[in-house]
């Protein structure tokens, strides 16, 4: 593959138990920060050249023949070596689904590592397999089932015959506030706060923001936006007929203003803005 693919595909109310969220090939990789963590889980392997990436304080590097996968809401910051002879190419897949918690626990994999081929094993077949039949298709949304079926079988090969190494230390912290996070995943929308969560968690308000921070760097009333903001904008994509207003109200924004202002601050452009460029 010479040039870059990305395909995106909407998460229903009914997601699937295995679900691709967004999966394609970058032929020059772009420096990413996201101090927040990206929502859903992710693979990203290197096919020629070589990243870098740091992860909880560490860096390390991603040459040919490795991937890493990352759990959701992992700080993470990876970016290429700019001065090297060779553009850093890489493919890319996140996913979710109704069961990946149980299916990667089943796997005991559910934490942020590295991944290295072996003879066994070749990364860029699987994901190619998958982009292959994607870009053959007139109407490749209509795809998620076989893709489903596909990253099923990519992650039992991971687990089979990929050599893991550098398990990361965040999974300790995360499972901490794991049933946190799996309650506000369900109330966000609703007018809720630091107090309302540290009454949740039984803890302090200023223990709670140390256990958040610890985990993924942010402040639990940060973590709540977040998860706003993503459903805000899964909304605006899926359901263009609703207004601003009405979307806010959804997502647990008490007024449009601080709804808009608080999007464009945290990913760059206005709500309507966002709409326009992914229609």
């Amino acid at each position: 593959m010479t040039e870059k693919l990305r395909y995106t595909f909407s998460i229903s109310e009914n997601p699937l138990p295995l679900y691709i969220e967004s999966i394609g090939y970058n032929p020059e990789e772009l420096d990413f920060d996201r101090p927040e963590g990206y929502p859903y889980y992710h693979w990203l392997q290197t096919v020629k050249g070589e990243g870098m990436i740091e992860l909880a304080n560490q860096t390390f590097s991603l040459p040919v023949g490795k991937g890493v996968l990352l759990t959701p809401y992992t700080p993470h910051k990876y970016y290429s070596d700019h001065d090297a002879e060779e553009l850093w190419e890489t493919y890319y897949i996140t996913f979710t689904g109704a069961a990946i918690d149980p299916i990667l626990n089943s796997l005991d994999m559910n934490y942020s590592a590295f991944y290295e081929e072996t003879d066994n094993i070749s990364f860029p077949l699987h994901i190619e397999n998958i982009l292959k039949k994607l870009v053959n298709d007139d109407a490749p949304h209509h795809l998620a089932y076989e893709t489903s079926a596909d990253l099923y079988q990519f992650l039992m090969h991971l687990k089979k015959f990929g050599k893991v190494n550098n398990q990361l230390s965040i999974l300790q912290s995360f499972e901490k506030i794991r049933y946190i996070v799996e309650w506000l995943e369900q109330v966000y929308p609703q007018d809720i706060g630091l107090m309302e969560i540290s009454e949740k968690a039984k803890v302090s308000s200023q223990h709670l923001n140390t256990m958040f921070h610890d985990t993924f760097g942010i402040s639990p009333y940060s973590f709540l936006v977040q998860l706003r903001i993503r459903e805000a904008k899964r909304i605006l994509i899926t359901n263009p007929e609703l207004s601003l207003k009405e979307i806010a109200k959804k997502v647990g924004f008490n007024a449009v203003s601080h709804f808009v202002t608080t999007f464009k601050k945290r990913e760059g452009v206005t709500p309507s803005m966002y709409r326009n460029l992914h229609q």
